[in-house]
């Protein structure tokens, strides 16, 4: 049977099996296509705000590239230029690619 047919068979009061089986396979495709990947994503940043270390070239939120100069719990001091450091929240870091890094 087609997944229309089926749908509305379980609209107009057909079986209500129907309903429920459409029911949990949208929630599952939902949960692996949707829900899954940006938990995965979100402890991936989590585990990279966790391991950052002096000297590792980043950039903030607000589009600042810099290298770290040092790390608290909550925050990190961040050299954008010779001898100007500013104090960001870990929360405003995200990764450098590769080929952006400063100097290459």
């Amino acid at each position: 049977m087609m997944l229309s047919a089926l749908l509305l068979q379980a609209m107009s009061g057909g079986t209500g099996d129907y309903f429920w089986i459409f029911l949990v396979a949208m929630f599952a495709i939902m949960y692996f296509f949707m829900i899954r990947p940006q938990n995965k994503k979100q402890k991936e940043i989590a585990n990279f705000r966790k391991g950052l270390e002096v000297g590792q070239d980043v950039v903030t939120a607000g589009g600042i590239y810099g290298k770290i100069k040092e790390v608290d719990d909550n925050y990190i001091v961040l050299e954008i230029a010779n001898n100007v450091r500013i104090k960001i929240d870990k929360n405003y870091i995200f990764a450098l690619p590769a080929d952006k890094i400063a100097g290459k």
